[in-house]
């Protein structure tokens, strides 16, 4: 694609810089996928601040898994690596405990994150590329049998439909986040831009296990 500039000369269009988000952190010991489910009790008045405005704004907060620190109690450590998290419910039975209910959205790479005097971190995101529709390749086509086992055993409520068998990057992300194998290794499989590779990580995995033909 080319475009014209004001001297006549025809100049190649510059590639859309990749879209930057301010958005709040909730570090977590979980990985959270796109796509993927999420069930969090909030109770720190920090998070119950920063949800609060996510509701009211209709607006994301971006899960991290922690590298250094704890949940609670002093601003952890993360990853650079996160997703957005979208609340898709929400519920406070018991007076200052919220529960939430959220949905992984994109990925994003942290450049920045400041610490609020609350000890809130925010932070300003990059969003990452997801790649177009990729066919699961036929070397990993035992994947999906046991992605459909799984899905059949943990239900609708821990694996939400649409239910994208033809997608490499939803079978590699729903795979990945049931897999019983370290935090480390499933943020490691989330910071793989390519689909297939991860496919291929998790099939070398299964397969000495018996569990993919």
């Amino acid at each position: 694609a080319c475009r014209m500039s004001i001297f006549g000369f025809l100049k190649p269009d510059r590639p859309a810089p990749p879209a930057e988000l301010d958005i709040p952190l909730f570090p977590l010991k979980s990985v959270l996928f796109p796509g993927g489910t999420l069930a969090l009790k909030v109770f720190e008045q920090r998070y119950l601040d920063m949800s609060a405005d996510c509701l009211k704004r209709e607006q994301p907060f971006g899960v991290c898994l922690i590298l250094r620190g704890e949940e609670v109690g002093a601003p952890a450590s993360v990853h650079s690596v996160g997703t957005l998290a979208h609340v898709t419910q929400w519920d406070m039975e018991q007076l200052g405990i919220l529960q939430l209910g959220v949905r992984g959205g994109r990925r994003f790479r942290i450049l920045e994150s400041p610490t609020e005097a609350g000890g809130l971190q925010r932070a300003r995101v990059q969003l990452l590329d997801e790649p177009a529709l990729t066919p699961v390749p036929p070397a990993q086509a035992g994947l999906l049998s046991v992605l459909k086992q799984i899905a059949a055993d943990v239900g609708a409520e821990r694996m939400p439909e649409p239910h994208a068998w033809e997608d490499a990057a939803w079978v590699g992300y729903r795979l990945t986040e049931v897999m019983p194998v370290q935090l480390l290794a499933k943020q490691k499989l989330l910071e793989l831009d390519d689909p297939v590779s991860r496919l291929e990580i998790l099939y070398r995995y299964l397969e000495p296990r018996g569990l993919v033909k």
